[in-house]
C-alpha cells in the first residue's frame, strides 16, 4: 500500500497530513563527491522532498545491460537522501526532456527510424520493459512501503504536449506495478487544458508544471481534475541557456511572490531547479524549432543553489516563504564553499587530434560515410576520411546536411566550418592535388530533448559529394573520448595547426571549487584529472566551467583541453568566481 495518498485536497503520509515542498536536484548533474552536501543544503532551506530524473539513456548505454556507477549509483543517492530525513520523487521517464541530450532516450533506440517513439509501439514498449525489468528490482528497497524515502514515481513527462496515446500511458502505468512499484503515481502536464487531458491518466494523480499566472494555473488544473491534492510539479524559478543567447535569470522577489501565492493556495510544490548542476561531459540537450540550439554545459537554471552549490539571492528569500507556511530547520544557514585561490596554468605540451586520431579510435570503413548512431556511437566526435579524386577549386556538398557541426581540412589544412545550426550543406574548397586528403571532424552538439525532432541523426547524414562526383570508400574515427590516456604515450608537436590536445600541470594544496576560464580558446572540451567538465565555446553567454573541489587532488592536477578551433595563448586561468554571462531577465 502506497506510503503517500490523497484526500479531496490534499495528501496524507502514512495518514498524517502532509504537503509536499519539494525541489528538483538531478544526482547525474552532480559531483557524487557533493551529493550529501546539496541534500543537506536542500533540508535547511526547508525542503521536506527532492525529485530528480533518472537519464535511461546513460543508465542502459547498450540494451540488457544497467550502468549504476559513480554518476549513476541512484540507489546511494536514495541511501544519502534517506538519512538526511528527506522524501523523494522519482521521475524515471521514460523521457525526461531536461535539457538533456535526446531526452534522456538512447541512441540505440531513437536511431531506428521505424520504431514509434513515446507510443504504445511494441518495439518501443518492449525497450522500455527490459529496462524497467533492470531498473526498477534495484530501486525496490528504497520505496517508502520497504522504508526508503521515495514516495511517489511520475508516469511519463509532459506527454500532452507530445502525443495522445492512452494505451501507452496505460502501459507504463501498469509496467510500474507489474514491477512492485506500490508509491503514489502521478503525471505532469503543462497547465493547458488539452495538454492536460491528452496526458493523463484515469485513477492517476494528475500534476501541473507552470511558473507564473499561479491562480490561472491552479484554477486549470482543479477545473481538469475535481478531486485531490493540487500540485506543480515544475515550479519554474529560472531558465536554462543556449549557445549564441544571453543568460537567462529571474529575480528573486518575483519568484519567491509567486511561490508564495502557490504556497498560499495550500497546493504542493515541486521547486525546478533547486539546484541545476553541470551538463558534463557530452550530455547536454538541444533544441529544433526553427533551427537546432544547443544547450550550455552549466545547468545552474539560476536556481537557489547555484551550479557550485551556494546558496543564492533566491535561498534566502524562499527560505522566507517557506518559513510562513512549514517548519524550517534551526540550524545554521550554509554559507558559500572555499574556493581555489587563483592560478594560471601552462599548457605546454600539444597533441594533435588529425594525426593522432588513430590512437583514440578504431576506424569503420564503409563506401558512404556512416552517422554516428551506425557507428554505436552515442556521443562525442567523429573524424570521417577519404581522398579527393581531383585537384583545383571545387564545391563540397554534403547530402541531408550534418549533425552538428563540421569541420573540413584538405591534406590537413583548415578549408572551412558547416553548422546544422545555421542549415549549411555546402562548402568551397581548394585541393592541391589528387588524391588530397579530405578530413570532417563532426561534433555531436548534443541531441534535440524536445518535440519532434529526438533521435535526429548526428554526424554525416548523407553522401558527400565534390563537384557533383560522389566520394566513396570512407574511414569514420568514432571518438567517445571517454579515456585519454593513449595521449600520454603520443609524442608532442607544438607546431602543426589544427585540433589539438593541449596539456598543463597545476599544483593544489587543499582541494576547493573552482572555475576554469579560457581568454584567448576558442572552443572544445576540457578535463581536469580525466573528469570531463563539459564543452567551452567562446560564442557565450558561458565564460567559465565549474570545476567541483571532488574532482581535483591535494598535489599535481592535469588539465587537458581538446582545442577544435584556434587559440592565441597557451595559459588558462582558474578562477574563484563564476562568469554565466551577460544576463537576460
Amino acid at each position: 500500500m502506497s506510503s503517500l495518498t490523497t484526500t479531496a485536497d490534499g495528501f496524507l503520509l502514512r495518514g498524517e497530513p502532509f504537503r509536499i515542498i519539494s525541489g528538483a536536484m538531478h544526482y547525474f548533474r552532480i559531483h557524487p563527491g557533493q551529493w550529501a552536501d546539496r541534500l543537506r543544503k536542500a533540508r535547511l532551506m526547508g525542503l521536506n522532498t527532492v525529485e530528480t530524473y533518472v537519464p535511461w539513456n546513460l543508465h542502459q548505454p547498450t540494451p540488457g545491460t544497467l550502468d549504476l556507477d559513480g554518476l549513476l549509483d541512484l540507489p546511494r543517492y536514495l541511501r544519502l537522501a534517506r538519512e538526511e530525513g528527506l522524501n523523494v520523487l522519482l521521475r524515471p521517464g521514460p523521457y525526461i526532456c531536461a535539457e538533456w541530450d535526446g531526452g534522456g532516450l538512447p541512441g540505440w533506440l531513437t536511431s531506428d527510424r521505424d520504431i514509434r517513439l513515446r507510443s504504445s509501439d511494441p518495439r518501443f514498449t518492449d525497450a522500455i520493459d527490459g529496462y524497467f525489468d533492470l531498473l526498477l528490482p534495484a530501486l525496490a528497497p528504497f520505496m517508502a512501503t520497504a522504508g526508503g524515502p521515495v514516495i511517489a514515481v511520475q508516469v511519463e513527462n509532459e506527454y500532452g504536449a507530445y502525443g495522445k496515446d492512452a494505451a501507452y500511458l496505460k502501459h507504463l502505468e501498469q509496467g510500474l506495478r507489474e514491477r512492485g512499484v506500490e508509491e503514489l503515481l502521478f503525471t505532469c502536464d503543462q497547465a493547458d487544458p488539452a495538454h492536460l487531458e491528452a496526458g493523463s491518466i484515469p485513477g492517476v494523480l494528475a500534476t501541473g508544471t507552470f511558473g507564473g499566472r499561479i491562480e490561472q494555473s491552479l484554477e486549470r488544473l482543479r477545473a481538469h481534475q475535481e478531486r485531490g491534492p493540487l500540485m506543480c510539479t515544475e515550479f519554474w524559478i529560472g531558465w536554462f541557456d543556449h549557445w549564441g543567447e544571453p543568460h537567462h535569470v529571474r529575480g528573486a522577489d518575483d519568484a519567491a511572490a509567486s511561490l508564495e501565492t502557490l504556497l498560499a493556495s495550500g497546493a504542493s510544490v515541486n521547486i525546478y531547479m533547486f539546484h541545476g548542476g553541470t551538463n558534463f561531459a557530452f550530455t547536454n540537450g538541444a533544441n529544433h524549432d526553427h533551427a537546432y540550439n544547443p544547450v550550455v554545459t552549466s545547468y545552474d537554471y539560476d536556481a537557489p543553489l547555484a551550479e557550485s552549490g551556494d546558496p543564492g539571492p533566491k535561498y534566502h528569500a524562499f527560505r522566507e516563504v517557506i518559513a510562513r507556511h512549514a517548519p524550517v530547520p534551526h540550524e545554521p544557514l550554509p554559507a558559500p564553499a572555499p574556493k581555489l585561490p587563483p592560478t594560471t596554468v601552462t599548457l605546454d605540451r600539444r597533441t594533435p587530434l588529425l594525426e593522432r586520431v588513430g590512437e583514440l579510435g578504431v576506424p569503420v570503413h564503409s563506401p558512404e560515410p556512416l552517422t554516428m548512431e551506425a557507428m554505436g556511437l552515442r556521443a562525442g566526435f567523429v573524424l570521417y576520411r577519404t581522398t579527393l579524386p581531383a585537384a583545383g577549386d571545387g564545391v563540397l556538398h554534403f547530402a541531408h546536411g550534418v549533425g552538428d557541426r563540421a569541420q573540413v581540412f584538405v591534406d590537413g589544412a583548415p578549408a572551412g566550418v558547416l553548422e546544422h545550426e545555421h542549415h549549411q550543406e555546402s562548402l568551397t574548397v581548394r585541393v592541391p592535388r589528387a588524391g588530397a586528403r579530405l578530413d570532417v571532424l563532426v561534433e555531436n552538439m548534443g541531441g534535440v530533448n524536445y518535440g519532434p525532432r529526438i533521435g535526429d541523426d548526428k554526424g554525416l547524414r548523407g553522401p558527400v559529394s565534390f563537384d557533383g562526383v560522389v566520394l566513396r570508400e570512407w574511414d569514420g574515427y568514432p571518438l567517445a573520448l571517454n579515456d585519454l590516456a593513449p595521449l600520454a604515450q603520443a609524442p608532442h608537436d607544438a607546431a602543426q595547426a589544427g585540433p589539438a590536445f593541449h596539456h598543463g600541470t597545476f599544483h593544489v594544496g587543499t582541494p576547493a571549487d573552482t572555475f576554469l576560464a579560457l581568454p584567448g580558446w576558442t572552443k572544445g572540451q576540457a578535463w581536469i584529472n580525466g573528469f570531463n567538465l563539459g564543452r567551452y565555446w567562446s560564442r557565450g553567454p558561458q565564460r567559465t566551467l565549474y570545476v567541483p573541489a571532488s574532482v581535483l587532488r591535494a598535489g599535481t592536477n592535469e588539465l587537458v583541453l581538446l582545442e577544435l578551433d584556434a587559440t592565441v595563448t597557451s595559459r588558462a586561468l582558474l578562477t574563484d568566481t563564476p562568469d554565466l554571462g551577460v544576463e537576460k531577465s
